[in-house]
Parts: C-alpha cells; sequence; structure tokens
C-alpha cells in the first residue's frame, strides 16, 4: 500500500510539472526595457529580451512591446508573430545575425522593428531566412549590415513578403539565393547598398511602389529569376537593370540619374 501510494504521489508531481510547462507558453506575451526574462512573460511581468519571451510564446502567438528598448537578437523556430506595437523596439546585433528564422512549415510574421547592425564589427545579416512557409516583414527599418538586409535561403518552398519596409547601408537589400518561392515588395526603401538593391536567383518576384536609389545595381535576377515591376522609382545606381534572368516592366517605372541602365526591360500590358 505505501509503494502504491509512493508512486501515485510521484504521478501526480510528474503531471502538475508537465502541466505547469504546457500551460506556461501564453498566446500573447511581452517584453520590456524594465523586464526580466525570469517573468512569465506577461503584461504585468514582462521578459527583458525577445529570445526570452520566444520560449514562454505559444505556436501561433504573439511578442508585443510595452516600450521602447534594446531587445536583443532571436532565433525563431516556430509559427509566431513579433509586433513593436509602434514603440520603438530594436534589435541591436552587432557581430551576428539580427532575426535567424528556421520554422519549417511555420508563419513568421515580423512587425514595427527596427533592426540595427552598428557597432565596432558590423552585424552580419538584419533577417535570415533558413526555413519557413511564409515570412511577412511589416514596417521595418534594416540597416548597418555586412552581408544581407534580408538574406532567404531555403531548401524548402517560402513566400517572402515585404510591405513598408527600409534597407540601407548593406550588402544586398534583398537576397534569395533558393530554388522555390516567390516575393512580394510593396512600398520598400533600398538604399545605399554596395551590391544589389534586389538580388534574386531563381525566384519570381514582383516589385511595386518602391524607391532603389544609390545601389551598385538597382535590381538583379539572376538565371531562372522573373522580376515584374510596377510603378517603381529607380534612381543613381551604377547600373539601374542588370541580368541574364528575365525583368518584365508595367511600362510605369521612372528610371533616372542612374550611371547606366543595363538591360532592357520587357514592357508588358496592363490588364
Amino acid at each position: 500500500m505505501n509503494k502504491y501510494i509512493f508512486y501515485r504521489a510521484v504521478a501526480i508531481v510528474v503531471f502538475a510539472v508537465i502541466n505547469n510547462f504546457v500551460f506556461a507558453q501564453a498566446t500573447r506575451t511581452w517584453v520590456s526595457g524594465v523586464g526580466d526574462d525570469v517573468n512569465p512573460c506577461s503584461r504585468t511581468a514582462p521578459c527583458k529580451t525577445f529570445a526570452g519571451a520566444i520560449s514562454k510564446t505559444a505556436t501561433g502567438g504573439e511578442i508585443n512591446i510595452i516600450d521602447p528598448g534594446g531587445y536583443g537578437a532571436v532565433t525563431i523556430t516556430k509559427s509566431i508573430t513579433i509586433d513593436g506595437n509602434g514603440s520603438f523596439g530594436s534589435i541591436l546585433a552587432s557581430g551576428t545575425n539580427g532575426v535567424i528564422i528556421n520554422a519549417p512549415g511555420g508563419t513568421v510574421t515580423l512587425r514595427h522593428l527596427f533592426i540595427n547592425g552598428a557597432g565596432t564589427t558590423l552585424g552580419m545579416n538584419g533577417v535570415r531566412i533558413l526555413s519557413a512557409k511564409k515570412v511577412i516583414i511589416e514596417d521595418c527599418s534594416i540597416s548597418n549590415f555586412s552581408q544581407k538586409g534580408i538574406d532567404v535561403a531555403t531548401t524548402d518552398s517560402c513566400a517572402v513578403i515585404l510591405d513598408n519596409v527600409t534597407v540601407h547601408n548593406v550588402q544586398d537589400g534583398v537576397s534569395i539565393s533558393t530554388s522555390s518561392g516567390s516575393v512580394m515588395i510593396d512600398h520598400c526603401n533600398f538604399q545605399d547598398i554596395s551590391n544589389a538593391g534586389i538580388n534574386l536567383s531563381k525566384w519570381q518576384a514582383t516589385v511595386a511602389n518602391s524607391n532603389i536609389s544609390v545601389c551598385g545595381v538597382g535590381v538583379m535576377a539572376q538565371t531562372n529569376t522573373t522580376i515584374n515591376l510596377s510603378n517603381n522609382i529607380i534612381s543613381y545606381n551604377n547600373i539601374a537593370l542588370q541580368g541574364p534572368g528575365k525583368i518584365n516592366s508595367a511600362g510605369n517605372n521612372t528610371l533616372t540619374g542612374n550611371k547606366t541602365q543595363g538591360v532592357t526591360a520587357t514592357i508588358i500590358k496592363l490588364q
């Protein structure tokens, strides 16, 4: 009888621990500049970093920012949203990647964030996507990285959506080197970029209502790539457009002040 009571007590304790761990992950968590990562990341007891909050946020959940602060580089391994909520939420990533996304089959949203690689040693990549089904980056600023602003190097098919994103002082604004996927770029700014504002390999892309200026190459389409341009300003680059991939134009883009135009885009008829 005593042995039965002992094992039953152990089982109850183990169940309670597991149960508490499962329910410790909240759908919505919070970070604050005066928070602490030992906290549960609730609104009244926030965490201090994104890395601290992500383990306490359920898959498909959301991390919100209470007040201005630097919340550290983060690796994302599941579907999640990180939203600055209009606060000055930043990631300082000197010498490292700002955000790594390795979430097979997941949907990741980054919104209202400042991702900055400034420091004695510049950061490597602002956002590096290794695996995901979909990545949405909205209302973000990415700057001061020695490699890519946004680097997509997935082995699986991934859809990338960039809306109102500013990228400057990097090697490539957007670099995509995987063989499967698509990208939609709308109302974005790429400026002061040493290699290419947009550098795509083997993808289909639509670039609309965007400004690409002061880059080595404005738009670069590698082999087996198709880039569709509509209502963009491509200005003051060393080369505006570069192949050998296919670049289509809706006929409403402005190319001005470039040292050379490079390849000529194919004009396609608007429906």
